[in-house]
């Protein structure tokens, strides 16, 4: 089992001691997204970290999504509900990247690739996605690539 799965059924297990409802049920949903990706396709098998990561980011953002389709739906208390079990989520993954940050690496990306137009910005992606795996939210990563290029 990895660490992070691990140290979210031993948060999952104080959680429900605590009797803290939103985090017991968001730590439980995360977990059966797990569950549920470890039994997809033929075999099973245990997630690693880097997998277990990249389903919390998935789970993270249909969060965000939600909660931004309640906010214009007029449901605001549903949309804090969604941010609430987004924010929980959002304490296992990796520290953000700064803009600066996101910067160099695209600066970086754009250097190693010799991309001169939006026409290469597949080329940069590829180089770059690997490197900000977990650490930046595609759009955002798309968005400066896209800046950089124009």
């Amino acid at each position: 089992m990895s660490e992070l799965k691990a140290r979210l059924k031993s948060d999952l297990t104080t959680a429900m001691k605590a009797r803290d409802k939103v985090r017991t049920g968001t730590l439980r949903m995360v977990l059966a997204a797990i569950a549920t990706e470890e039994t997809a396709g033929t075999a099973q098998r245990a997630l690693d970290d880097d997998e277990v990561t990249k389903v919390l980011v998935r789970e993270t953002k249909k969060r965000r999504e939600a909660a931004e389709a309640f906010e214009k739906g007029g449901r605001t208390e549903d949309a804090a509900n969604e941010r609430a079990e987004s924010d929980i989520i959002a304490d296992y993954l990796p520290k953000q990247l700064t803009d600066e940050e996101l910067a160099g690496l695209v600066d970086a990306a754009v250097a190693e690739t010799g991309a001169s137009g939006m026409k290469e910005m597949g080329k940069v992606m590829k180089v770059l996605n690997p490197k900000v795996a977990g650490l930046a939210e595609g759009s955002r990563v798309a968005a400066e690539v896209k800046k950089r290029l124009a």
